[in-house]
């Protein structure tokens, strides 16, 4: 065995082991008996490959499928030797479940392969490189893309789930075959989470359901999206998800018998018109399906009819509509539930009839589709998609997934700095479609239902939406806030010199519209932005030399420590409200400051902290009493919490001593006036766990860009009181054709509230953006 130290699964738990590279092929252990040592069963086609091509790593590529997924699962073994996940269990045990999962919907060699090496670059010592030596660029593309990011710091949980999804969207770009890796390897993890900590579970199985259940639907993948579904469903709703399931269970006897009656009928009735070759059966809802529904229709169990459905498999497609006919013979049809997914077929290439009837006293639901479409509506592109050299897909299919397109392009435009609005989009872009409407040329784009021609615009280009000014709804004008409604033709009407409307904010239902709007407007308006900030800090500091205060190298270095390029950038945030004004003047006479200082040493930690503790028993009042202080660190001191960037707990912090008697200043780690101070004015401090200061509120100053209308301050005064939290001042500015600023300091008790409480603002129709400042 390898010498390597044990390790839990990276992907659980974020501790990483790196392992060497295997040693000559004679010196290295027999996979088949190392692993059988383990107690784990190879499967049959694995070993049926490792017997007919033995691994010769580094020889040669492998150009046959048997050598291929011999060798990618003797390096995978060789490289996770020594290495363990959370359960205790060999690490090699989850490749082989995801590359086993892979073989059962079909993928070629080249993605199983993947799914045997996807955690070797990100685990082990090898290299892209020495990884394409092996088996070819194409597997190291798709292992690659599979490849979480690494090396890179960030700054929260939110930054860095979006970040790794901009990457996998990337790589599907380019390879529609890397998201089946990694939905087989997220299955798994699913499937074992029961070892990791209870809110690492919930995170990763509410990940599961509003990321990658949805993407798989998208895609297709029917087989894969139920599991994920029912399984991040029994973590989050344990107590609904043993109630369904005892529910269903209790009536399965009663339900088989009424199903077998059925069942048998339309056999022998489907055999006297000579389709003898079909195959009838029940079809279980899944546990997730059920409740859903039940949530979405305010209905209770018993009032869902459809918890199981017949399903008929045919040998062509005139079969189906033959056994159709055969179906609303033998039991009554309900009106409006006749749909045709085979002459319409949903954008994931999904193809069926689906109709419902009154059946023994219940109504029933039905699914008619050929042996093909069955096998799609399992596996999705695993079934059908076809490559050209490198993984492209074919010509003519590429419209499948349009919406794939859409977000790369947004991505790579810019326009998706923000985490948050970038996350959203995702989630929406995602989500089951409900409305489908053609375009000019007949192809089929689906949309949330209740959306607009702006929605519908913004699908097709982000440019079709910026330069939209009318459309033809059926051939006929309508306005941009008509609703679509299946089925209609719409053309989008543009002119170069259209541009969107803040109005249009008032009725568009996707995000994605949404988000594009504002950037727009942030975009065309910084002009005026800048205007904003140069007439707050003109007004601040005096029009004698004020062009000469924005060209000096203190003014460039205070853009610099606000992450911004420019003087231009920094006059724009200030004119938006991204920085506050008191933190601009605090950082540029610190930088002049900085320019004149002495060659004189600063006093160090110590001479400042004694000094501040003999001044204690002198001093008349003290900022923050010492007793159940939130902060561990500066017990015996004073401190406060700085307002240029208002900490919350949470927050990583530090503490700043502040020359003569101003005591200790608290910052986050991550704010720009933390970075000129000398080490040795630095405490290391951090957030008091104790339960008496849950109850402690922190102010937070928030601006937001609203559109102008009355009554708009309140509803944001009312989403907030809903959600408990106290403002202790609020104000407006308004500007004749321009949109209103509204300033609110709010008092919370964690950085997590904050994030909540900005997302709930930033939600709502008339907010173009929202901002955290410093205290004014």
């Amino acid at each position: 065995m390898l010498n390597a130290s044990s390790t839990t699964n990276l992907k659980q738990t974020d501790m990483v082991c790196k392992s060497k590279l295997p040693s000559e092929p004679h010196l290295r252990p027999d996979p088949i008996r190392c692993i059988e040592d383990y107690g784990i069963d190879l499967p049959k086609w694995l070993k049926d490959c490792l017997t007919n091509s033995p691994p010769a790593l580094g020889k040669t590529c492998p150009r046959d499928a048997e050598g291929l997924l011999a060798g990618a699962f003797d390096l995978a073994f060789q490289l996770h030797d020594g290495q363990f996940r959370a359960s205790g269990e060999p690490y090699i045990v989850h490749p082989l479940a995801v590359a086993d999962l892979l073989r059962d919907i079909g993928a070629s060699p080249s993605v199983i392969a993947a799914g045997f090496l996807h955690d070797v670059v990100e685990d082990t010592d090898i290299t892209p490189e020495q990884l394409e030596s092996f088996f070819g660029s194409e597997v190291r593309g798709l292992v690659e893309g599979v490849t979480k990011l690494g090396g890179i710091h960030f700054t929260n949980r939110t930054e860095a789930q979006a970040e790794n999804l901009r990457k996998m969207f990337l790589a599907m770009a380019s390879d529609i075959r890397v998201v089946l890796v990694k939905l087989a390897d997220r299955l798994h993890n699913m499937r074992t989470l029961g070892s990791l900590q209870s809110d690492k579970q919930e995170r990763i199985a509410r990940e599961t359901r509003e990321i990658y259940a949805p993407l798989a639907n998208r895609l297709g993948i029917g087989r894969f999206k139920w599991e994920l579904e029912d399984l991040a469903f029994k973590l989050l709703e344990p107590d609904a998800f043993r109630k369904i399931q005892q529910q269903v269970a209790t009536k399965r006897s009663e339900r088989e018998d009424r199903l077998g009656v059925t069942v048998q009928l339309l056999k022998s009735r489907l055999a006297a018109i000579g389709l003898e070759d079909c195959d009838v059966k029940g079809r279980p809802k899944h546990l997730y399906g059920i409740w859903s529904k039940m949530q979405r229709q305010e209905k209770a169990f018993h009032e869902i009819y459809d918890v199981a459905a017949l399903r008929i498999i045919v040998p062509s497609v005139e079969a189906c509509y033959r056994a159709l006919a055969v179906v609303h013979e033998s039991f009554r049809p309900i009106p409006g539930r006749f749909k045709d997914y085979i002459g319409l077929p949903k954008p994931n290439g999904y193809q069926s009839l689906h109709t419902a009837v009154i059946g023994r006293h219940r109504p029933i639901e039905v699914q008619i589709r050929t042996e093909e479409m069955h096998r799609v509506a399992d596996f999705g592109i695993a079934a059908h998609w076809k490559y050209k050299e490198g993984g492209s897909p074919a010509a003519g299919d590429t419209e499948r997934f349009n919406w794939l397109r859409q977000l790369v392009d947004w991505q790579q435009e810019g326009a998706s700095k923000d985490h948050n609005d970038y996350l959203a989009s995702i989630k929406e872009d995602l989500f089951d479609e409900e409305v489908f409407v053609f375009t000019p040329k007949g192809d089929v784009v689906g949309l949330r239902k209740g959306s607009t021609v702006v929605d519908f615009a913004y699908r097709i280009h982000s440019e079709v939406g910026n330069h939209c000014h009318g459309v033809r709804i059926n051939d006929r004008l309508c306005t941009l806030s008509t609703p679509l409604q299946n089925g209609d033709f719409v053309q989008v009407l543009t002119s170069k010199t259209a541009h969107p409307s803040l109005d249009w904010l008032n009725f568009v239902a996707t995000p994605t519209a949404r988000n594009r709007i504002r950037q727009w407007y942030k975009k065309s308006h910084r002009d005026e932005t800048i205007q904003r900030g140069k007439e707050l800090l003109e007004r601040e500091v005096g029009r004698n030399g004020f062009d000469a205060l924005l060209n000096s190298d203190a003014m460039k270095k205070v853009a610099e420590r606000c992450n911004l390029q420019t003087t231009e950038d920094l006059l724009a945030a200030l004119g938006f409200g991204a920085i506050a004004l008191q933190q601009v003047l605090n950082r540029f006479r610190e930088e002049v400051r900085l320019q004149n200082l002495t060659l004189e040493s600063p006093p160090t930690n110590t001479d400042v902290a004694k000094q501040l503790i003999e001044q204690q028993d002198t001093s008349p009042a003290r900022e923050h009493s010492t007793q159940h202080t939130p902060i561990i660190g500066v017990e015996g001191l004073d401190y406060r919490l700085g307002g240029c960037c208002s900490p919350l707990p949470g927050e990583p912090i530090l503490g700043t001593v502040a020359l003569g008697n101003h005591g200790i200043t608290i910052h986050r780690q991550d704010c720009t006036n933390v970075t000129s101070i000398p080490s040795e004015r630095r405490l290391p401090v951090h957030w008091s766990q104790k339960s008496d200061i849950e109850n402690a509120r922190f102010p937070i100053q928030l601006r937001i860009e609203v559109i102008d209308r009355v009554g708009i301050l309140k509803d944001i005064l009312m989403r907030l009181s809903d959600g408990g939290i106290n403002v202790s001042d609020a104000r407006v500015k308004t500007s004749f054709g321009k949109p209103a600023c509204i300033d609110l300091r709010v008092e919370l008790k964690s950085a997590i509230q904050l994030d909540k409480t900005m997302d709930q603002i930033r939600s709502m129709a008339d907010v173009i953006d929202i901002a955290r400042t410093g205290l004014s």
